[in-house]
């Protein structure tokens, strides 16, 4: 007898490797490189996995569980984050909006992406491009979020030095978004495959109880 669930047990189990992929990542020092404000994050490969594996709703919710991990980073719990804190201390309501929000959508966005790449091209391929969807909208929309909400504060002000919103945001994240996006790109598309030559992923002809 067929059931309708939203995840099947492997997908389950997927799922919860990526959440302890998060917060190791989160609570030391293995998933944070630090550059300048900014840092090289290693959680948006685990966002790029479950929006492989586990499709949009998937990617959502490991992307929330960064986020929140994000959000705590800025009052000092996990690896420690000095604009995560500047930011709290001008609007603890408005860094939880900026800091949560984005990473949400990225894997909600990441899960559309292999949904519809996959369809038209190779799993490879469409792992890869969604580990890379996965880094450039965390950047965009972490960046983009950043400058609508806090812009017109002193912190931000100084940051920007004058510059356009563009040129900022090009010249803040730099290679900090390049090595995210070739890094993801890489280890998304490999581990994607992996797990579709293990036959851990569902297929888009079985259903997730058929998978089971």
């Amino acid at each position: 007898m067929k059931t309708n669930t939203l995840f099947n047990t492997r997908q389950l189990t997927i799922m919860g490797l990526m959440t302890a992929l998060v917060l190791i990542f989160s609570f030391t020092p293995i998933g944070s490189i630090p550059v300048g404000p900014l840092v090289i994050t290693l959680n948006i490969i685990p966002i790029a996995i479950a929006a492989v594996t586990c499709g949009p709703v998937g990617g959502m919710v490991i992307g929330g569980v960064f986020g929140l991990m994000s959000f705590l980073q800025c009052i000092g719990i996990g690896v420690p984050s000095g604009m995560g804190a500047a930011l709290f201390a001008i609007n603890p309501f408005l860094a939880f909006v900026q800091r949560f929000i984005p990473r949400l959508l990225d894997g909600l966005i990441a899960g559309y992406v292999f949904k519809v790449t996959s369809s038209k091209a190779n799993k490879t391929l469409a792992c890869g491009l969604t580990g890379f969807c996965s880094a450039f909208f965390n950047t965009l929309l972490f960046m983009s979020s950043l400058v609508l909400l806090f812009g017109s504060t002193d912190y931000m002000q100084k940051l920007m030095d004058g510059k356009n919103v563009l040129r900022f945001i090009v010249t803040f994240v730099g290679v900090n978004a390049l090595v995210e996006m070739a890094t993801s790109t890489i280890i998304t598309a490999a581990v994607g495959t992996a797990l579709f030559k293990a036959r851990l992923i569902p297929t888009a002809k079985n259903t997730p109880a058929e998978a089971n």
